[in-house]
């Protein structure tokens, strides 16, 4: 991977960022400010996003990145987003969509069909509404990217996680659908957007190493990787990451 912050390949570019709060939003921030973007960041939960702001601007050096109070669950919030962050900054150079969640069942039959309501609304209709509320934004960008982080487990699911890999799968296919879109606008000079997936087994970070400190975490991506290997997307032609899933983890 190229070192993004030391060659600013992001100066003067806008990204939004949906689902910033944790530390994975903490270290995407961080990394896509490193490389000289203005980072606009997301999140339902108030204190999250404030403590996930702070924390990346603090360890970035005073890095440019600001907070907006999101519920994706509305599609006109997301529009509203969308507009209010291309007017404000005069483009939006990409969508980095971060909102994960996990529900889970001992068996297959042990299903609870409520947890595929709730992963609906988290994984599906979150990308579904940032997709269709960024999309023509990232269209009039040289560069527009929209990146979605993924979960192995939507390729080989398991009998426990039948809701979960379902959810992760429709969210891969939503997202291929929008970079057919981009394919399609580009006609036969081919797409400047691009809509890709990152996938991951799982995601580990240095308090959970603290916390179980004998663990081996095998195949679990870093926080700080996921975040070089999303700020890699923009140092690579549009044509290469369009409608492709970028594994970060060896394919089960």
């Amino acid at each position: 991977m190229t070192d993004a912050g030391a060659a600013g390949s992001l100066q003067g570019s806008v990204i939004a960022v949906a689902g910033a709060g944790g530390p994975a939003g903490r270290a995407t921030l961080r990394r896509l400010a490193e490389a000289g973007a203005h980072v606009v960041a997301a999140d339902a939960q108030p204190e999250r996003l404030a403590e996930s702001v702070d924390a990346a601007r603090y360890a970035a050096g005073g890095a440019d990145i600001t907070g907006d109070i999101v519920d994706l669950l509305d599609p006109e919030a997301a529009r509203e987003w969308a507009a209010r962050t291309e007017k404000q900054f005069g483009h939006v150079d990409g969508l980095v969509h971060l909102v994960g969640g996990w529900r889970g069942a001992a068996t297959f039959t042990d299903t609870d069909l409520g947890d595929w309501t709730f992963l609906n609304d988290l994984l599906i209709r979150t990308v579904q509404h940032t997709s269709l509320a960024f999309h023509d934004a990232l269209l009039r960008s040289p560069r527009g990217r929209y990146v979605l982080i993924s979960q192995s487990g939507a390729t080989k699911p398991t009998a426990g996680n039948a809701a979960y890999a379902a959810a992760k799968a429709a969210a891969e296919t939503w997202t291929l659908a929008l970079a057919d879109s981009f394919r399609k606008a580009g006609g036969e000079q081919g797409p400047s957007a691009a809509a890709c997936v990152l996938v991951i087994k799982a995601l580990v970070h240095d308090e959970m190493r603290a916390q179980k400190p004998n663990a081996k975490f095998a195949g679990f991506t870093d926080v700080a990787d996921l975040a070089q290997a999303i700020a890699d997307v923009w140092d690579r032609p549009a044509q290469e990451v369009n409608g492709n899933r970028l594994w970060l983890t060896p394919r089960p």
